[in-house]
């Protein structure tokens, strides 16, 4: 891993619950060098990517996030494109829908919507990198990403975040095998032990997913009848996305089928 990888991995910690980090805090987190770790900050720092409270020492996220934030979303309006798909669904299906994108070996969720109907609702955490191997937004991506990014998974350390996570390279295998083959991923208590979803990849130019589009269940109302009045609008939605951005389902993917 380059000292530039370990560098910006630092601002991976980061979330709404955490928006404050101290030294001591990521030394902890990290299992690194108090040294390092410091010079680390202190690059991040002097570029932009962290501040520092002048009182209580502790780093936050600086304002060259929102500089290239605002350039991104300018130049390719990813946000902009997918929020009104993804309120739609929502409304559609009473449920909490979210979109990601990949980011390396993970998904960065990007929008999510919820129109809170129900007693009982999904937490969602808008700052939460998604594993691929323990959501069904990751299957969906895994089922149709390179043969480099499957085996990178495949053979590395997957956590175990509940007892229903699938860690077995062999069992994960066979699912991304049955998500090829439907186009659909579904995943229940595998992340979250409380919340089953059901998600499909999103493309853009290429023939490889930039993302997913999921729906996520509550487990005590994810029924089989109401797991399946989703899937049709999540299809449907997926495929308005993938039209937004620009891009079209490879030739192998069962939605590239009317």
């Amino acid at each position: 891993m380059g000292t530039i990888t370990k560098a910006l991995e630092l601002l991976d910690f980061f979330s709404k619950s955490r928006a404050e980090i101290g030294l001591g805090d990521f030394v902890k987190l990290t299992g690194r060098d108090k040294a390092t770790v410091h010079r680390h900050l202190v690059e991040l720092m002097q570029n932009g990517w962290l501040e520092q409270d002048p009182t209580t020492r502790a780093y936050r996220l600086g304002p060259a996030i929102l500089r290239l934030s605002a350039v991104r979303e300018a130049t390719y309006p990813t946000r902009a494109l997918i929020r009104p798909v993804v309120h739609r669904l929502s409304e559609d299906v009473g449920e909490l829908v979210h979109a990601s994108l990949l980011q390396g070996d993970q998904l960065s969720p990007i929008y999510f919507a919820d129109p809170r109907r129900h007693g009982v609702q999904v937490h969602f955490n808008l700052s939460e990198l998604l594993p691929l191997h323990a959501t069904s937004s990751g299957l969906a991506v895994l089922a149709f990403s390179s043969d480099d990014l499957r085996t990178r998974i495949l053979n590395g350390a997957m956590t175990a975040y509940t007892d229903q996570t699938v860690t077995d390279p062999d069992t994960l295998r066979a699912l991304i095998d049955e998500t090829r083959r439907t186009g659909l991923a579904s995943s229940a208590n595998a992340f979250d032990p409380e919340v089953a979803s059901q998600g499909t990849a999103i493309f853009g130019s290429g023939d490889r997913p930039v993302g997913a589009l999921s729906v996520s269940v509550p487990s005590v109302r994810a029924t089989p009848d109401h797991l399946a009045t989703i899937r049709g609008p999540l299809i449907q939605a997926a495929r308005d996305i993938t039209r937004s951005l620009g891009g079209t389902y490879p030739p192998e993917h069962p939605l590239s089928r009317p």
